[in-house]
């Protein structure tokens, strides 16, 4: 089963199966998950202040809305900057938002201005809204940039939603809508970077295995990459190992650069790992991905675990990055 992972490049794996219906509706756990205010407070708050109203079933279990879930994120951001509950449940939608603008206003390239922005791209899906996200993330980029919305909006985004799936609380129709607009937006974010003519620039092979469909993080590892002068031979999804082989003998690249994200068992990512050192012939291997966190995971000596971001940065500026974690052949 595919399934997202909240993890630098590692991002999505989506289910066969639709968790939610368009109409969404969430319980208080699933509520205390996505806000992190528990749910003993939430039940206090609509006690005290009937800040929520909540259907019930005929058990008399609560069930939240998609609207729900937008006021209490917002109030949750609130509450964290100092707001005080008794005064922001005086307040109306209207205002609320007019709180988190000022906010956002006040910092435009840390908190709260990210956390903002996450909370309006977790809206933005829920509610299917693409105008919604098409400018949260235009404002973001014309303040800070693509690299830095990416590394400080879309990737702690993309970790909420990861949680999100795995609790139920987001179905398989919001997360192909919302992968196939930042998708999109990393396409137009490469295609402007200018092109890499110095011959003398390292290149990078950068392919996904067999069986792995979701491009997002090999995407952004194409941008930063580019963005830093290297050359980049982009294969893209599921690439067989004798193609990898082709293009190892007949290009010699400096690098390839995987990702294991979908759920393969730890003895075939084994298997492929010693099977790409062979096909690699002197190309530095590198990988990354949610599955290789795995401690059954022998990464063999010659080759290098990206485990994070800033791994893949400090090695594209010619730095040295983090040790490898995990076993070592």
């Amino acid at each position: 089963m595919n399934r997202p992972c909240g993890n630098y490049l590692a991002v999505w794996r989506l289910s066969d199966v639709d968790m939610h219906s368009l109409n969404s509706r969430y319980s208080i756990k699933d509520l205390e998950r996505l806000s992190g205010v528990k749910a003993h407070t939430i039940r206090i708050w609509e006690q005290r202040y009937n800040l929520l109203q909540p259907d019930r079933t005929d058990t008399n279990i609560r069930l939240y809305s998609d609207q729900d879930v937008k006021l209490l994120l917002n109030v949750s951001l609130l509450l964290k900057h100092g707001g005080k509950i008794s005064h922001i449940c005086k307040l109306s939608s209207q205002e609320i938002a007019q709180k988190i603008s000022e906010l956002a206003n006040a910092d435009k390239t840390r908190e709260p201005y990210c956390e903002g922005q996450v909370n309006n791209l977790v809206v933005a899906m829920l509610q299917f809204e693409e105008t919604r996200f098409e400018q949260t993330l235009a404002e973001c980029i014309e303040r800070m940039g693509f690299e830095f919305t990416m590394l400080n909006v879309i990737i702690p985004f993309l970790q909420k939603v990861g949680m999100m799936w795995l609790s139920g609380e987001s179905s398989i129709l919001q997360e192909h809508f919302i992968s196939n607009l930042i998708r999109r937006k990393m396409l137009v974010a490469i295609d402007a970077l200018p092109l890499v003519d110095n011959p003398n620039a390292e290149t990078f092979l950068l392919f996904l295995p067999e069986g792995e469909l979701h491009e997002v993080g090999l995407l952004f590892s194409k941008y930063l990459l580019k963005a830093r002068g290297k050359r980049v031979m982009y294969m893209g999804q599921t690439l067989p190992r004798e193609d990898v082989q082709v293009y190892c003998r007949e290009y010699k690249p400096d690098y390839l650069l995987t990702f294991f994200t979908a759920a393969h068992s730890v003895e075939s990512i084994n298997i492929y790992l010693k099977d790409l050192v062979k096909v690699s012939g002197k190309t530095q291997i590198l990988i990354a991905g949610m599955q290789i966190h795995q401690p059954e995971i022998v990464i063999p000596q010659e080759v290098t675990f990206i485990s994070s971001v800033m791994d893949l940065i400090n090695l594209a500026e010619g730095r040295s990055i983090k040790p490898k974690t995990g076993t070592q052949n």
